[in-house]
């Protein structure tokens, strides 16, 4: 992103249909010239947006079309603070004045010709600058590299910044910051409603500091795929799809409306309907660019998602991961992403996969090594000559599950197979040209036929594909891997156990106990073990034809044995895209999938979301009243307790073609080696040998049935919308009109009352501690999520608000409304609070009455009475999605500061977004080896001046008991910092537009 001096014509938005206007946006990015010169009559440049025709499809993209319009005035500011706070008013004003400064890499500033003459456009050429060490760079470090250079203005970006990405291998082990800019945001509907809310609500305190709220808008092109609203409400059955979506629109109108209202009010903003598909596999075979080429200046694609399943695109050779919402409206406002340049581990792959065994087994496979090694805030890249063997669905499959494997991202570079899918998901042949071009000129592209390059990595690891075997994970956690041979064993095991993460502490003598009832007129029974859920859902999964195919091979080599699927198993598929139907279809496999109970329910992630909708009464009954351990099977990459079922209290991740196994099976206590999984219509025995695949069977079938004109005609009608969405109305305007009787979309509080003036930093005084926790709360745990309990203070709201109970929704779809999202904090059923001394669930102890209450309701009582509280936590605080609402609610509930062993990535930057205080326990400490019951009152020492704090280092904590320790104050940047001194990202970002 470049800043060019001089004026630029104002919007002039194409008038569209409304069936075609929420598809279509003013696709534009800040022109990248090579030199920004400065312009010293002005406070500060103006950027010059543009707009350029990006042809993926031979037919016109819909981002592709020919509005001229103007940004509002330049949205950089400062990123970084002088280490004085009382000269970083002048230090700022002083960058304003010189900040359009001309790049210091012109002189790399290229043409890439195309073969038969003319120019793809010019590029900024790293082997223009003769550098030994960028050849031994990761490519995943280049694609940083690059950026860095494009944007070096000397004053978002400067030289030095660009000297630390070459000089990696130096510069990663000091943890050094680096600011980068992502070319592009990805929104899904669960996050995305906050993050539309928070630009709203910064419009209107943009509109009272006497601003201009037009400066508010994404600089940025940013998709929204609506994909996490439809829950699997109608199973089994043909008609389920064209139910489910009723339903959908009936429970989500308002959310809807209000996102198509945004999709209006904002520039540069696509928002793709609900029913299409889910957003990593829509970014993966649609929005992914590679190569950006805008204005004639190539870049390449990178992305920033709210989802942490946003690495999917890293299968791609496209830098993407998760952040959270708040960062994300930040890079949408045109603020760069301050990171700590990262470690990079070296995976490498060799061999090739065994027959029988699937993408999933292997990234199951990998998962469980990785978290082995410990690679959390690291780039992991993929490397070696197995990896040319495994697909470019199979690397997808890979790199969706960084967040599992703690990585920010799990790369793969672009080569050959890169090239072939483009083509297979219909890009054009002149785009994929573009791509290969600019790739290799820039030493971005992997040729496996010539020797390679030798690269350094931060650490390495090794796989031999051939040594991958079958396997499932659960039944709690997604790294904890069982191959199928031990499954039986390892179950035995769970109920044995003690409860934790691998056990459920199940009396012998009841293990073998059978739950007898009647399911609809017929006789039925449940053991501890037997599958009640299995589903086909997520874009891990959905996204990879050979398991999807290999799914239906086994229903229709199982159909045509006579096995059947027990009609009280909940079973349901989801594709992630329209694609998947269309091949299922083709191949003839879906005819058994539907015969097997595997009717398509609707497109989203349903299931592996939480979204998996209420069990047959005969079925929830017989759970409950005999305390058994049911399971779900499902192809989705959370497994976490609480999540897929509050019924399931086991959970396993398993591939497409075993979770039909497994569902046929009706149980996961079972041998697949030794034991039969049914009686086929010839009396005989059936065993899972009979009914899998062969490797050959499945390439047979993506061969013959995964086509290039399949995407095409999927994506071409994607954003026409469906009659449901195309009827939606919604009111014009810039400002949104808040209902403050709604119960979906209300205006949070974060700018009440807000000056000019930043708060400053706080310290915390005398606090109580609201919870004290062990290690791996998720934030699954923390953030609002799955349905409302009837009982909840989010309930009582509700029910205040004249909503009837059988219309509470789910938490993921009130994420707009921060009354509801505040009572469902810490809410989860399945939450162990040390306050609680054993109990299980939503509450904690109120410690100045030491009475039991709901955490919201305690919160309350400590915020009324002007009493700031803490939470105390063991290792991996807040892992799992990156959801701002798990920072937003804590900091909602009067949470000052987080005390905790280690802590997730994302939260962690999340909580600083919200002027939390995250602090890490020394080494060897936590708070039950410094006898901290959580009865304590806290006071934490923080100096009152910003520039007397320093990122990473040492806060006194001090208690009412006369206990005293040292923790790690976890700002990690400069950046960091200053958001902290603001009193959260949001208001430094609309204080810093407001004085330009």
């Amino acid at each position: 992103m470049y800043i060019t001096s001089g004026t630029s014509t104002l919007l002039r938005r194409a008038s569209h249909s409304s069936s075609s206007r929420t598809a279509k946006r003013v696709f534009s990015s800040v022109s990248s010239k090579p030199s920004c010169n400065s312009n010293s009559n002005n406070s500060y440049s103006i950027l010059r947006q543009h707009h350029r025709s990006l042809s993926y499809f031979s037919s016109a993209a819909p981002w592709s079309h020919g509005s001229d319009w103007k940004s509002p005035p330049n949205l950089t500011a400062q990123i970084r603070i002088a280490s004085n706070a009382s000269s970083s008013a002048t230090l700022f004003h002083r960058r304003i004045a010189s900040m359009a400064s001309e790049n210091a890499f012109k002189g790399i500033f290229t043409s890439l010709p195309k073969p038969g003459g003319g120019e793809f456009g010019k590029f900024y050429s790293l082997p223009a600058l003769n550098d030994p060490r960028i050849d031994k760079l990761p490519y995943s470090i280049r694609i940083l590299l690059e950026s860095a250079i494009r944007n070096c203005d000397g004053f978002q970006v400067t030289k030095e910044d660009v000297e630390k990405i070459i000089d990696w291998e130096k510069s990663a082990p000091k943890q050094v910051e680096i600011p980068f800019k992502p070319a592009r945001v990805l929104l899904q509907d669960f996050t995305g409603v906050p993050a539309v809310v928070d630009l709203a609500c910064m419009r209107d305190a943009m509109n009272n500091l006497g601003s201009d709220s037009n400066k508010i808008n994404p600089l940025v092109p940013v998709d929204l795929v609506i994909d996490h609203s439809v829950q699997v409400d109608v199973a089994r059955s043909e008609n389920a799809v064209q139910a489910n979506m009723e339903l959908e629109f009936k429970r989500n109108k308002e959310r809807f409306a209000f996102l198509k209202w945004g999709s209006n009010a904002f520039q540069n903003m696509l928002v793709v309907p609900p029913g299409s598909g889910i957003v990593h596999q829509v970014n993966l075979e649609y929005l992914g660019r590679v190569v950006f080429n805008t204005d004639g200046v190539l870049y390449p694609d990178s992305v920033v998602g709210t989802d942490s399943h946003t690495t999917m695109i890293d299968g791609l050779g496209v830098a993407g991961w998760g952040v959270g919402g708040i960062e994300a409206e930040a890079a949408m406002l045109g603020q760069p992403m301050s990171m700590v340049l990262p470690g990079v581990v070296g995976f490498k792959l060799s061999g090739k996969l065994r027959d029988g065994v699937t993408a999933t087994d292997l990234v199951l496979t990998v998962t469980q090594m990785l978290r082995k090694h410990g690679v959390v805030g690291k780039f992991v890249e993929f490397y070696g000559g197995g990896v040319g063997k495994i697909s470019l669905a199979d690397r997808a499959t890979i790199a969706n599950m960084s967040p599992e494997y703690g990585a920010t991202m799990g790369f793969f570079p672009v080569d050959h197979v890169t090239l072939e899918y483009l083509k297979l998901t219909g890009r054009s042949d002149e785009t994929v040209a573009m791509i290969e071009a600019y790739l290799r000129a820039n030493n971005m592209f992997v040729d496996y036929s010539k020797p390679q390059e030798e690269r350094v990595y931060s650490s390495y690891l090794h796989l031999d594909l051939d040594d991958v075997e079958p396997c499932i994970s659960g039944p709690k956690r997604p790294h904890d891997r069982v191959t199928l041979k031990e499954m039986k064993a390892d179950w035995h095991s769970c109920l044995d156990s003690k409860v934790g993460f691998k056990g459920f502490a199940v009396p012998k003598e009841a293990q073998e106990k059978v739950a007898k009832f009647s399911f609809h007129g017929q006789s039925a029974e449940l053991k501890h073990g037997s599958v009640v859920i299995a589903a086909i859902t997520s874009c891990t999964n959905t996204s990879n034809p050979s398991v999807m195919l290999g799914a239906g091979l086994v229903a229709k080599k199982a159909s045509e044995l006579g096995l059947k699927v027990k009609p009280w198993i909940k079973t349901s598929l989801a594709p992630g895209s329209g694609v998947v139907t269309k091949y299922l279809l083709q191949s003839g496999l879906q005819k058994y999938l539907n015969e097997q109970g595997f009717n398509i329910v609707g497109y989203g992630c349903t299931t592996c979301i939480g979204n998996s909708g209420d069990l047959d009464e005969s079925v929830g009954a017989a759970i409950s009243e005999n305390d058994i351990v049911a399971a779900a099977v499902l192809s989705g990459n959370r497994n976490f307790e609480g999540r897929v079922h509050p019924l399931t209290r086991a959970n396993y991740l398993a591939s497409p073609p075993l979770v039909v196994a497994y569902a046929l099976a009706g149980t996961v206590d079972i041998d697949f080696e030794k034991e039969p999984i049914g009686v086929g219509k010839d009396g005989k025995d059936v065993y899972f040998r009979d009914i899998w695949p062969s490797t050959e069977e499945v390439a047979e079938a993506v061969q013959s049935s995964v086509l290039p004109d399949m995407f095409k005609s999927t994506y071409n009608a994607i954003t026409k919308g469906n009659p449901m969405w195309n009827e939606l109305s919604v009111p014009d305007g810039k400002l949104y009109s808040w209902d403050p009787n709604s119960t979906y979309i209300h205006e949070p509080p974060y700018f009440k009352n807000m000056t000019m003036k930043p708060p400053g930093p706080h310290g915390v005084k005398d606090a109580y501690c609201l919870l004290n926790f062990g290690d791996s709360i998720t934030t699954d745990h923390i953030s609002p999520a799955g349905n409302i309990h009837k009982d909840s203070p989010a309930a009582k709201f509700l029910i205040d608000h004249g909503v009837d109970r059988r219309d509470f929704n789910s938490y993921g779809s009130r994420r707009g409304n921060d009354e509801i999202m505040a009572r469902g904090t810490f809410a989860n059923i399945r939450l162990v609070n040390k306050l609680l001394k054993g109990e299980v669930g939503a509450k904690t102890v109120h410690i100045p009455t030491g009475e039991k209450l709901y955490v919201f309701d305690a919160a309350m009582r400590y915020k009324s009475a002007g009493q700031d509280t803490i939470v105390l936590a063991g290792a991996e605080y807040g892992s799992g999605s990156s959801r701002d609402w798990a920072a937003k609610g804590p900091m909602l509930l009067g949470v000052k500061a987080v005390i905790a062993k280690s802590f997730e990535r994302i939260h962690r930057s999340n909580l600083v977004g919200m002027g939390i205080i995250p602090l890490c326990f020394k080494a060897g400490e936590d708070a039950d080896t410094l006898g901290l019951t959580g009865h304590e009152r806290y006071t934490i020492d923080l100096p009152t001046d910003i520039s007397e704090i320093r990122p990473g280092q040492d806060v006194a904590v001090r208690t009412d008991t006369g206990k005293e320790f040292t923790c790690t104050a976890r700002f990690d940047t400069e950046v960091e910092l200053a958001y902290f001194n603001h009193g959260g990202i949001l208001p430094y970002v609309i204080r810093q537009l407001t004085k330009q």
